[in-house]
């Protein structure tokens, strides 16, 4: 591996972070914490968050002028890269025509179709618009009650699902806080009533004799189990393949399978995680790519399912901004950029196993302990020395030492390295990554990891 060039990179020393900071004090105090969404405060890494003026390709460049390496690609959404020619033509495109109608349009038809045709293998025959990933993921659980007219549903410890109350439940992320016996159901979140949250049963991911014992006890009652494929909220976990049995194997109970590919649906492949795996869900929720970096939900399955949603059927679901022109039209050109350029998942993959290798071995010549679960254009590096040398629960992924984490995180960006600012979540590789970024990134690595050492 050869020494990068770091002069591509600014470096932010932290006098330079003067406008972010400026900007964050004015924003705590018109907004809870300075920030719309709770990662981005830093508040498990410690520092001020880098406010971004704007991204292209790999990079961002901060309020203060400075130009980052950016591996979290808006959590997920920007697998072409920041501002890709074919997604901003597309939304300059509709622009033209308008920002929003309350009616349907034809972009939302081809992105409906687009969404079936890459995913029929799957099941999924009908698609439904909605506006984030905790809509969709909401949306699918209120049609799964509605069609088996049970109450309780079925999540895993660790696996996040959006900000619904009956979700945020053991929800990994920035929630992980302590354990509970299987089944509880423990609030992750003032705010959410304890008997709402008692309609979530909860189990542990990567444990079918768990999954089998809760089913058998109640199996009757749910509705349905609800699961991320590839966990990205406690860190990257990838399910075992007696798991995954373990899964389909709940139908057996009348309970329907939901698989939460919001972050790994089409950054995996063109089938997302679940065409990766083999899993074949009744329902699958999506987000994230599917709208190329504009806010946007959807979720899908089988006709006989996706009836019962209204005007259909007795399932209400609404939504005004639904199949908005500019997410559409975002979502429709990223969607067929990918499909004419299947080679990508290969590209991506190799990056990011390149990357995972790089970040062992770096670490390792320091000394610090350090896991790596990578999977497709997904990466997780746990602050650890996982059993057999990965990180496969819940349980495992929370005794990453979450300090030593912090400080590696801050070395990085130092250098002008942009991580996922917790140690509980992913960083997401994109086509914009090449040579000269990995390059970039492990020389980076090296350092921070020797002064951890």
């Amino acid at each position: 591996m050869t020494t990068s060039d770091t002069s591509l990179l600014s470096q932010p020393a932290p006098e330079r972070l003067a406008v972010s900071e400026g900007l964050f004090a004015r924003a705590r105090q018109v907004t809870p914490g300075g920030v719309n969404s709770p990662v981005r405060a830093f508040g498990s890494v410690g520092g001020h968050p880098h406010f971004i003026a704007s991204a292209d390709g790999a990079y961002l460049t901060n309020a203060d002028g400075a130009r980052l390496l950016d591996y979290i690609g808006s959590w997920g959404p920007m697998i072409l890269g920041h501002n890709h020619p074919a997604v901003r033509e597309a939304i300059t495109g509709a622009l033209q025509g308008g920002t929003s109608f309350g009616a349907p349009n034809e972009r939302e038809v081809l992105l409906a179709e687009k969404v079936v045709e890459l995913t029929r293998e799957l099941g999924v025959e009908r698609v439904r618009f909605v506006n984030s990933g905790t809509e969709a993921t909401m949306s699918a659980l209120r049609l799964a009650r509605g069609v088996t007219g049970r109450s309780h549903i079925v999540k895993f410890r660790g696996n996040y699902h959006g900000h619904a109350d009956g979700l945020l439940v053991e929800a990994g992320s920035g929630l992980l806080t302590t354990a509970h016996h299987l089944g509880e159901a423990a609030p992750s979140s003032a705010g959410v009533p304890q008997e709402y949250a008692a309609l979530t049963l909860v189990s542990e991911y990567n444990d079918p004799a768990a999954l089998d014992a809760l089913m058998q006890e109640r199996g009757h009652e749910i509705a349905a189990v609800i699961f991320e494929p590839v966990v990205g909220n406690s860190g990257v976990l990838i399910p075992t393949p007696d798991f995954l049995a373990a899964l389909h194997r709940v139908r057996e109970h009348g309970t329907l399978l939901i698989a939460d590919e919001v972050m790994t649906g089409f950054r995996l492949s063109l089938q997302g995680a679940s065409g990766l795996l083999g899993i074949q869900p009744d329902l699958l929720t999506w987000g994230k790519i599917i709208g190329g970096g504009l806010p946007v939900g959807a979720y899908g399955g089988r006709a006989e399912l996706m009836e019962h949603v209204s005007p259909s059927g007795p399932v209400y679901q609404a939504g005004t901004l639904s199949g908005n022109p500019l997410a559409m039209a975002a979502g429709l050109a990223t969607l067929s950029e990918l499909q004419a350029r299947p080679e990508l998942y290969t590209q991506l993959d190799r990056y990011a196993a390149a990357l995972a290798d790089g970040l062992k071995s770096a670490a390792q010549e320091a000394g610090v302990p350090v896991s790596v679960n990578q999977i497709g254009s997904m990466l997780t590096a746990f602050h650890q020395d996982a059993p057999h040398g990965s990180v496969q629960t819940y349980q495992q992924a929370a005794r990453s030492d979450a300090s030593a984490f912090a400080a590696w995180f801050r070395s990085m960006l130092r250098q002008g390295v942009y991580w996922a600012p917790s140690q509980f979540e992913s960083i997401f590789v994109s086509a914009a990554h090449g040579d000269t970024e990995l390059n970039l990134t492990l020389d980076a690595a090296r350092r921070a990891y020797a002064e951890l050492g």
